[in-house]
Protein backbone atom coordinates (compact mmCIF):
# COMPACT_ATOMS: atom_id res chain seq x y z
CA UNK A 1 0.00 0.00 0.00
CA UNK A 2 2.63 2.46 0.67
CA UNK A 3 4.29 2.19 -2.51
CA UNK A 4 1.32 3.60 -4.04
CA UNK A 5 2.20 6.35 -2.75
CA UNK A 6 4.76 9.00 -3.52
CA UNK A 7 7.05 9.89 -1.31
CA UNK A 8 6.44 13.64 0.05
CA UNK A 9 3.33 11.83 0.85
CA UNK A 10 4.71 9.24 2.95
CA UNK A 11 7.11 11.42 4.85
CA UNK A 12 4.48 13.79 5.49
CA UNK A 13 2.04 10.95 6.89
CA UNK A 14 5.34 9.47 8.82
CA UNK A 15 5.72 13.42 10.48
CA UNK A 16 2.02 13.45 11.82
CA UNK A 17 2.93 9.90 13.36
CA UNK A 18 5.40 11.22 15.13
CA UNK A 19 3.27 14.25 16.16
CA UNK A 20 0.29 12.40 17.48
CA UNK A 21 2.63 10.30 18.85
CA UNK A 22 4.38 13.01 20.41
CA UNK A 23 1.54 14.92 21.57
CA UNK A 24 -0.09 11.82 23.21
CA UNK A 25 2.98 11.32 25.36
CA UNK A 26 2.72 14.78 26.66
CA UNK A 27 -1.12 14.56 26.49
CA UNK A 28 -0.60 11.63 29.27
CA UNK A 29 2.09 13.24 31.03
CA UNK A 30 0.29 16.61 31.72
CA UNK A 31 -2.68 14.44 33.03
CA UNK A 32 -0.58 12.34 35.54
CA UNK A 33 1.06 15.82 36.55
CA UNK A 34 -2.42 17.08 37.81
CA UNK A 35 -3.56 13.87 39.16
CA UNK A 36 -0.48 14.06 41.20
CA UNK A 37 -0.46 17.73 41.94
CA UNK A 38 0.77 17.35 45.40
CA UNK A 39 3.59 15.37 44.44
CA UNK A 40 4.48 16.75 41.63
CA UNK A 41 4.66 20.63 42.14
CA UNK A 42 7.08 20.30 45.49
CA UNK A 43 9.87 18.76 42.99
CA UNK A 44 9.08 21.10 40.09
CA UNK A 45 9.91 23.92 42.78
CA UNK A 46 12.80 21.70 44.07
CA UNK A 47 14.56 21.35 41.15
CA UNK A 48 14.03 25.27 40.30
CA UNK A 49 15.43 25.96 43.87
CA UNK A 50 18.28 23.78 42.81
CA UNK A 51 19.22 25.46 39.67
CA UNK A 52 19.40 28.60 41.55
CA UNK A 53 21.38 27.39 44.49
CA UNK A 54 23.72 24.55 43.01
CA UNK A 55 26.49 27.37 41.92
CA UNK A 56 26.56 27.71 46.43
CA UNK A 57 26.54 24.21 47.60
CA UNK A 58 29.14 23.82 44.73
CA UNK A 59 31.36 26.78 46.33
CA UNK A 60 31.19 25.25 49.83
CA UNK A 61 32.05 21.61 48.48
CA UNK A 62 35.08 23.00 47.01
CA UNK A 63 36.04 24.40 50.39
CA UNK A 64 36.24 21.15 51.68
CA UNK A 65 32.84 21.25 53.40
CA UNK A 66 31.15 18.12 53.61
CA UNK A 67 28.39 17.72 51.31
CA UNK A 68 25.46 17.02 53.53
CA UNK A 69 26.36 20.42 55.90
CA UNK A 70 27.13 22.14 52.21
CA UNK A 71 23.10 21.74 51.47
CA UNK A 72 22.13 22.44 55.15
CA UNK A 73 23.76 25.28 55.13
CA UNK A 74 22.57 26.21 51.43
CA UNK A 75 18.92 25.47 52.39
CA UNK A 76 18.82 27.77 56.07
CA UNK A 77 20.69 30.66 53.98
CA UNK A 78 17.66 30.23 51.30
CA UNK A 79 15.33 30.28 54.28
CA UNK A 80 16.61 33.20 55.55
CA UNK A 81 17.34 35.34 52.20
CA UNK A 82 13.63 34.27 51.35
CA UNK A 83 12.38 34.86 54.49
CA UNK A 84 13.97 38.06 54.96
CA UNK A 85 12.61 39.17 51.29
CA UNK A 86 9.06 37.65 51.94
CA UNK A 87 8.98 40.27 55.09
CA UNK A 88 10.28 43.38 53.20
CA UNK A 89 7.84 42.16 50.30
CA UNK A 90 4.71 42.08 52.84
CA UNK A 91 5.85 44.79 54.83
CA UNK A 92 6.03 47.13 52.12
CA UNK A 93 2.68 45.85 50.90
CA UNK A 94 1.21 46.16 54.41
CA UNK A 95 2.06 49.91 54.96
CA UNK A 96 1.64 50.82 51.78
CA UNK A 97 -1.20 48.88 50.58
CA UNK A 98 -4.05 51.49 51.30
CA UNK A 99 -2.16 53.91 49.57
CA UNK A 100 -2.01 51.74 46.29
CA UNK A 101 -5.46 50.63 46.85
CA UNK A 102 -7.03 53.85 47.70
CA UNK A 103 -5.07 55.38 44.42
CA UNK A 104 -6.39 52.48 42.01
CA UNK A 105 -9.56 53.25 43.00
CA UNK A 106 -8.80 57.16 42.06
CA UNK A 107 -8.13 55.97 38.84
CA UNK A 108 -10.88 53.75 38.39
CA UNK A 109 -13.21 56.73 38.86
CA UNK A 110 -11.17 59.17 37.07
CA UNK A 111 -11.02 56.57 34.20
CA UNK A 112 -15.25 55.42 34.68
CA UNK A 113 -15.84 59.27 34.35
CA UNK A 114 -14.68 59.17 30.85
CA UNK A 115 -16.37 56.44 29.74
CA UNK A 116 -19.64 57.36 31.33
CA UNK A 117 -20.26 58.82 27.74
CA UNK A 118 -20.16 55.34 26.43
CA UNK A 119 -23.26 54.02 28.92
CA UNK A 120 -20.42 52.64 31.88
CA UNK A 121 -21.29 54.07 34.82
CA UNK A 122 -18.75 53.52 38.49
CA UNK A 123 -22.44 53.83 40.20
CA UNK A 124 -23.67 51.05 37.99
CA UNK A 125 -20.58 48.73 38.53
CA UNK A 126 -20.37 49.50 42.46
CA UNK A 127 -24.21 48.56 42.45
CA UNK A 128 -23.81 44.93 40.63
CA UNK A 129 -20.26 44.57 42.73
CA UNK A 130 -22.74 44.31 46.01
CA UNK A 131 -25.25 42.64 44.36
CA UNK A 132 -22.81 39.80 43.76
CA UNK A 133 -21.55 40.23 47.05
CA UNK A 134 -24.76 39.56 48.72
CA UNK A 135 -25.70 37.04 46.26
CA UNK A 136 -22.81 34.70 47.19
CA UNK A 137 -22.05 36.04 51.12
CA UNK A 138 -23.61 33.14 52.17
CA UNK A 139 -20.79 30.79 50.81
CA UNK A 140 -17.83 33.42 52.87
CA UNK A 141 -17.63 30.70 55.75
CA UNK A 142 -16.57 27.95 52.90
CA UNK A 143 -14.72 29.98 50.99
CA UNK A 144 -12.58 31.02 54.69
CA UNK A 145 -12.05 27.71 55.45
CA UNK A 146 -11.18 26.48 52.47
CA UNK A 147 -8.40 29.45 52.68
CA UNK A 148 -7.13 28.06 55.46
CA UNK A 149 -6.81 24.80 53.29
CA UNK A 150 -5.07 26.80 50.93
CA UNK A 151 -2.35 28.49 53.16
CA UNK A 152 -1.77 24.67 54.87
CA UNK A 153 -1.16 23.12 51.05
CA UNK A 154 0.97 25.93 50.71
CA UNK A 155 2.88 25.57 53.73
CA UNK A 156 3.39 21.76 53.76
CA UNK A 157 4.21 22.31 49.94
CA UNK A 158 7.19 24.76 50.40
CA UNK A 159 8.31 22.10 53.46
CA UNK A 160 8.41 19.38 51.29
CA UNK A 161 9.94 21.25 48.57
CA UNK A 162 12.44 22.43 50.62
CA UNK A 163 13.48 19.34 52.06
CA UNK A 164 13.89 17.93 48.26
CA UNK A 165 15.91 20.82 47.51
CA UNK A 166 18.44 19.23 50.38
CA UNK A 167 18.18 16.00 48.84
CA UNK A 168 19.07 16.79 45.17
CA UNK A 169 22.00 19.34 46.57
CA UNK A 170 23.53 16.57 48.54
CA UNK A 171 23.50 13.66 46.08
CA UNK A 172 23.54 15.98 42.73
CA UNK A 173 26.75 13.97 42.19
CA UNK A 174 25.05 11.09 41.36
CA UNK A 175 22.15 11.98 39.26
CA UNK A 176 24.59 11.14 36.36
CA UNK A 177 24.90 7.22 37.43
CA UNK A 178 20.96 7.58 38.81
CA UNK A 179 19.88 8.19 35.29
CA UNK A 180 21.95 6.08 33.20
CA UNK A 181 20.37 2.95 35.28
CA UNK A 182 16.87 3.91 33.84
CA UNK A 183 17.78 4.02 30.18
CA UNK A 184 19.69 1.50 28.29
CA UNK A 185 23.48 1.41 27.92
CA UNK A 186 23.45 2.50 24.61
CA UNK A 187 21.57 6.00 24.99
CA UNK A 188 22.99 6.78 28.17
CA UNK A 189 25.41 9.57 26.83
CA UNK A 190 22.79 11.01 24.98
CA UNK A 191 20.54 10.61 27.70
CA UNK A 192 22.49 12.68 30.02
CA UNK A 193 23.55 14.84 27.42
CA UNK A 194 20.08 16.25 27.27
CA UNK A 195 19.82 16.17 31.38
CA UNK A 196 22.80 18.15 31.63
CA UNK A 197 21.29 20.98 28.59
CA UNK A 198 18.08 21.31 30.26
CA UNK A 199 19.11 21.67 33.82
CA UNK A 200 21.88 24.22 32.50
CA UNK A 201 18.69 25.99 30.82
CA UNK A 202 16.44 26.30 33.67
CA UNK A 203 19.61 27.48 35.81
CA UNK A 204 20.30 30.19 33.50
CA UNK A 205 16.66 30.84 33.76
CA UNK A 206 16.52 31.21 37.39
CA UNK A 207 19.78 33.10 37.87
CA UNK A 208 19.16 35.47 35.08
CA UNK A 209 15.70 36.16 35.83
CA UNK A 210 16.29 36.76 39.69
CA UNK A 211 19.46 39.25 38.99
CA UNK A 212 17.01 41.35 36.36
CA UNK A 213 14.27 41.23 39.07
CA UNK A 214 16.44 42.55 41.11
CA UNK A 215 17.49 45.64 38.83
CA UNK A 216 14.14 45.98 37.42
CA UNK A 217 12.46 46.24 40.83
CA UNK A 218 15.47 48.74 42.42
CA UNK A 219 15.93 51.00 39.05
CA UNK A 220 11.88 51.41 39.37
CA UNK A 221 11.36 51.89 43.07
CA UNK A 222 13.93 54.61 42.53
CA UNK A 223 12.14 56.04 40.20
CA UNK A 224 9.11 56.16 41.87
CA UNK A 225 10.82 57.68 45.05
CA UNK A 226 11.79 60.73 42.96
CA UNK A 227 8.41 61.26 41.07
CA UNK A 228 6.94 61.21 44.91
CA UNK A 229 4.35 58.32 44.20
CA UNK A 230 3.04 56.92 47.45
CA UNK A 231 4.05 53.13 48.03
CA UNK A 232 7.11 53.26 46.16
CA UNK A 233 8.72 50.43 47.97
CA UNK A 234 5.47 48.33 47.79
CA UNK A 235 5.21 48.77 44.18
CA UNK A 236 8.94 47.86 44.05
CA UNK A 237 7.96 44.66 45.35
CA UNK A 238 5.44 44.27 43.10
CA UNK A 239 7.35 44.89 40.14
CA UNK A 240 10.06 41.88 41.75
CA UNK A 241 7.49 39.62 42.29
CA UNK A 242 6.19 40.17 38.74
CA UNK A 243 9.32 39.55 36.75
CA UNK A 244 9.76 35.77 37.25
CA UNK A 245 6.63 35.99 35.10
CA UNK A 246 8.23 37.11 31.56
CA UNK A 247 6.43 40.51 29.72
CA UNK A 248 3.42 39.81 31.48
CA UNK A 249 4.37 40.39 35.30
CA UNK A 250 6.51 43.07 33.82
CA UNK A 251 3.47 44.70 31.90
CA UNK A 252 0.76 44.32 35.24
CA UNK A 253 2.91 45.37 37.39
CA UNK A 254 4.16 48.40 35.78
CA UNK A 255 0.09 49.05 34.26
CA UNK A 256 -0.14 49.32 38.64
CA UNK A 257 2.96 52.15 38.92
CA UNK A 258 1.14 54.06 36.31
CA UNK A 259 -1.94 54.23 37.53
CA UNK A 260 -1.26 54.96 41.36
CA UNK A 261 1.37 57.65 39.88
CA UNK A 262 -1.55 59.06 38.06
CA UNK A 263 -4.36 58.74 40.57
CA UNK A 264 -2.18 60.37 43.19
CA UNK A 265 0.23 62.81 41.22
CA UNK A 266 -2.16 63.74 38.34
CA UNK A 267 -1.32 63.40 34.23
CA UNK A 268 2.20 65.00 33.80
CA UNK A 269 3.84 62.47 36.84
CA UNK A 270 1.76 59.67 35.47
CA UNK A 271 3.10 60.03 32.07
CA UNK A 272 6.58 60.62 34.04
CA UNK A 273 6.08 57.24 35.72
CA UNK A 274 5.10 55.51 32.33
CA UNK A 275 8.40 56.76 30.83
CA UNK A 276 10.37 55.17 34.18
CA UNK A 277 8.45 51.97 32.88
CA UNK A 278 9.26 51.96 29.45
CA UNK A 279 12.70 52.78 30.19
CA UNK A 280 13.59 50.12 32.84
CA UNK A 281 11.30 47.86 30.18
CA UNK A 282 13.88 48.74 27.35
CA UNK A 283 17.11 48.73 29.76
CA UNK A 284 15.80 45.02 30.24
CA UNK A 285 15.13 43.89 26.44
CA UNK A 286 17.79 45.21 25.24
CA UNK A 287 20.84 45.31 27.82
CA UNK A 288 20.01 43.06 30.40
CA UNK A 289 18.56 40.08 28.64
CA UNK A 290 21.27 39.55 26.27
CA UNK A 291 24.01 40.23 28.42
CA UNK A 292 22.86 38.19 31.90
CA UNK A 293 20.99 35.45 30.13
CA UNK A 294 22.98 35.05 26.97
CA UNK A 295 24.51 31.54 27.62
CA UNK A 296 20.99 30.42 28.36
CA UNK A 297 18.11 29.26 25.62
CA UNK A 298 16.99 31.84 24.04
CA UNK A 299 13.46 31.98 23.04
CA UNK A 300 10.99 34.50 20.95
CA UNK A 301 8.76 36.58 22.82
CA UNK A 302 5.63 34.75 21.33
CA UNK A 303 7.09 31.09 22.58
CA UNK A 304 7.05 32.61 26.12
CA UNK A 305 3.53 34.32 25.88
CA UNK A 306 2.27 30.94 24.66
CA UNK A 307 4.08 28.82 27.41
CA UNK A 308 3.24 31.54 29.84
CA UNK A 309 -0.56 30.96 28.46
CA UNK A 310 -0.47 26.79 28.19
CA UNK A 311 0.61 26.83 31.90
CA UNK A 312 -1.96 29.23 33.46
CA UNK A 313 -4.85 27.17 31.16
CA UNK A 314 -3.02 23.77 33.06
CA UNK A 315 -2.27 24.73 36.98
CA UNK A 316 -3.37 28.37 37.26
CA UNK A 317 -0.54 30.77 38.62
CA UNK A 318 1.83 28.27 39.51
CA UNK A 319 1.95 26.93 35.67
CA UNK A 320 2.65 30.77 34.57
CA UNK A 321 5.68 30.56 37.21
CA UNK A 322 6.80 27.10 35.06
CA UNK A 323 5.76 27.60 32.18
CA UNK A 324 9.04 29.57 31.02
CA UNK A 325 11.78 27.55 33.13
CA UNK A 326 9.89 24.48 31.83
CA UNK A 327 10.29 25.50 27.98
CA UNK A 328 13.50 26.47 28.55
CA UNK A 329 14.41 23.20 29.25
CA UNK A 330 13.00 21.67 26.10
CA UNK A 331 14.58 23.85 24.10
CA UNK A 332 17.58 22.62 25.68
CA UNK A 333 16.87 19.29 25.02
CA UNK A 334 15.56 20.41 21.24
CA UNK A 335 18.79 22.14 20.49
CA UNK A 336 21.24 18.91 22.21
CA UNK A 337 19.05 16.66 19.77
CA UNK A 338 19.75 18.56 17.08
CA UNK A 339 23.50 19.15 17.84
CA UNK A 340 23.48 15.42 17.54
CA UNK A 341 21.84 14.73 14.60
CA UNK A 342 23.57 17.82 12.28
CA UNK A 343 27.07 17.27 13.83
CA UNK A 344 27.04 13.66 14.60
CA UNK A 345 27.23 12.12 18.19
CA UNK A 346 31.27 12.50 18.05
CA UNK A 347 30.55 16.17 18.30
CA UNK A 348 28.63 16.03 21.11
CA UNK A 349 29.20 12.53 22.91
CA UNK A 350 32.39 13.47 24.14
CA UNK A 351 31.32 17.53 25.46
CA UNK A 352 28.10 15.74 26.89
CA UNK A 353 30.09 13.66 28.92
CA UNK A 354 32.96 15.98 30.48
CA UNK A 355 30.90 18.85 30.36
CA UNK A 356 31.33 20.17 34.29
CA UNK A 357 28.35 22.69 34.38
CA UNK A 358 25.79 20.39 34.44
CA UNK A 359 23.86 18.54 38.15
CA UNK A 360 25.51 15.87 38.03
CA UNK A 361 29.33 16.46 38.17
CA UNK A 362 28.94 18.91 41.70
Amino acid sequence: MSSLLPEPVRRLAAWCAVVLLVSGVVAVFLWLCQIFQTAVTPVMLALLGTALLRPIHHRLVRMKVNRSLAAALTCLAIVAVVGGASYVVVAALIDTGDQIVSALRRAGEALARHFEAAGTSLTDLAKNAKELLAKFGSTAASGFIDGISVVGETFATAVLALFLVFFFLRDSHRAADGLRSLVPRDAGDMVEAMARRAFEAVEGFMRGTTVIALIDAACITIGLLVLGVPGAVGLGALVFVGAYVPYLGAFFSGAVAVLVAFADRGWVIGLWTLGVVLAVQVLEGNVLQPMIQSRTVQMHPAVVLLAITAGAGVAGVLGMLLAVPLAAAAFGVLSELRARYTDGPEATGATGATESTGPAQH
